[in-house]
């Protein structure tokens, strides 16, 4: 088993930044390639990041391709999701992911474990 505890989400104005972490214990984190999910009120959800194994190969939905980065940390067995430039559309329950294995797909149906989530809520 994998635990997965979100944190960082709250309340930004349009073009404002926040930080989502997600802290993990269980199974050996460097064995999971680690992602962001979201879904927002009445929506599906929707992949948004995902980082590899060795953190050198990254992948990102085109709405927020250039705004959003991934990143992870071994040594701490956390990632994080640096979000910049926020847009009120970008309004959602993130949610933390590990697959395991090596595949960086965006199908939501591969991830192993979830977080619970955490709600960022951007006002235009």
């Amino acid at each position: 088993q994998v635990q997965l505890v979100e944190s960082g989400g709250g309340l930004v104005q349009a073009g404002g930044s926040l930080r989502l972490s997600c802290a993990t214990s269980g199974r050996t984190f460097s064995n999971y390639v680690m992602g962001w999910f979201r879904q927002a009120p009445g929506l599906e959800r929707q992949f948004v990041a995902v980082i590899s194994r060795s953190g050198g190969r990254t992948s990102y939905a085109d709405s927020v391709k250039g705004r959003f980065t991934i990143s992870r940390d071994d040594a701490k067995s956390t990632v994080s999701l640096q979000m910049n430039g926020l847009k009120a559309e970008d309004t959602a329950v993130y949610y933390c992911a590990a697959r395991f294995g090596y595949s960086l797909s965006a199908d939501i149906s591969g991830v192993d474990y979830w977080g619970k989530g955490t709600l960022v809520t951007v006002s235009s």
